[in-house]
């Protein structure tokens, strides 16, 4: 991977990581255009460059992460995370494979448009107006929801935040929880994925120019995910969801034709 290339990816990674359209969908994409999908190392840093994005909720809404006395946001957000984490341990092979098929992020990308064409109107009375009126099982059902994430293209957002309102929470607030419950989701795959590679390809880590393109990363997604977050949050407020499944259907079908033209593997 050269340093135009981890650019290219880490602004990708930034501009979709809190978007209803799929982070990982759009990286797999990325990476294929780039001719880089198949590198160990590609992989690796499409994981490990979370860590900016998720940086910038953290520095975006301090004061719901500090102090950290605050236990029942943080015990909210435990419970929330714990299927994804225990599914996606027990499937860690399976979504693996899933990774390297840019074919189930084209039918993903394109099931989860439509799905947005009618989330506005499915989900339109909610009663949760704060996040302090999230319950323990309304954490846990949108926890639930996540786990549809661990399928590429789904989109962890998309997943959370329709899970959210499914649960009577507004757009705005079930799109701040889907940017919390994003902290320890993804800080939890980050190191699992440094962790694993440590053990099996140590070289990779212990590479002096890998080191700097993931310090870079993680700097472009940081300040690229800042101006997502604030983007989406004034958008979702005046226009729904309806752009994004346009967006996520056309995204899906051009994918497929990509895919089958053999212009992209």
């Amino acid at each position: 991977m050269q340093l135009f290339q981890a650019v290219v990816i880490a602004i990708v990674e930034g501009l979709t990581e809190f978007l209803p359209i799929s982070s990982t969908g759009h990286m797999i994409i990325a990476s294929s255009l780039l001719g880089i999908a198949a590198d160990p190392f590609t992989k690796l840093f499409e994981v490990c460059i979370q860590l900016g994005a998720i940086l910038s909720v953290v520095v975006l809404y301090y004061k719901k992460f500090f102090p950290l006395t605050n236990w029942k946001f943080y015990l909210k957000l435990l419970v929330a995370v714990t299927p994804a984490l225990a599914i996606g341990f027990v499937l860690s092979d399976t979504i693996d494979a899933l990774l390297e098929s840019p074919i189930t992020v084209a039918v993903t990308l394109l099931l989860g448009g439509i799905i947005l064409l009618f989330v506005d109107k499915l989900f339109n009375a909610p009663t949760i107006q704060t996040e302090e009126k999230i319950t323990f099982k309304h954490g846990l059902t949108i926890g639930f929801w996540q786990c549809l994430a661990l399928i590429p293209g789904m989109s962890r957002s998309a997943a959370t935040i329709i899970g959210g309102m499914q649960q009577k929470l507004t757009r705005n607030v079930a799109a701040e929880f889907s940017f919390f419950l994003a902290v320890p989701t993804m800080a939890a795959a980050t190191g699992y994925k440094l962790l694993k590679a440590y053990k099996t390809t140590p070289d990779i880590l212990l590479n002096k120019e890998n080191l700097i393109l993931l310090g870079v990363g993680n700097l472009v997604a940081f300040i690229v995910a800042l101006l997502a977050i604030k983007f989406f949050i004034g958008f979702l407020q005046k226009h729904g969801f309806k752009l994004f499944g346009w967006y996520r259907i056309i995204a899906g079908i051009t994918l497929l034709v990509l895919i089958y033209t053999g212009l992209l593997k």
